[in-house]
């Protein structure tokens, strides 16, 4: 695997790890935490046009399941890309 290949793969199985992370300590952590604070500026980005897009169902938020699916297909998709050169 070229080495740029394997750096964009491990990017985006990263940035679909945090997008895990965020949603478990929505759950535990208060807003107001550094911690979750510096990992929502990361996320909510990503996630903001996805929730103009996905209403919430009753109390449920699907954007970060939206999220981590267009991830995984777009890190395929540039993995595979990338690996034919």
């Amino acid at each position: 695997m070229s080495f740029i290949a394997q750096f964009v793969n491990i990017a985006f199985r990263a940035l679909a790890l945090l997008v895990l992370v965020h949603v478990i300590l929505s759950y535990f952590m208060s807003p107001f935490h550094p911690v979750r604070q510096q990992i929502d500026r990361l996320v909510e980005p990503m996630l903001a046009p996805i929730r103009k897009v996905v209403p919430l169902v009753g109390m449920i938020d699907f954007s970060p399941l939206v999220l981590l699916i267009l991830l995984q297909f777009i890190g395929n998709i540039l993995t595979r890309f990338l690996l034919t050169f």
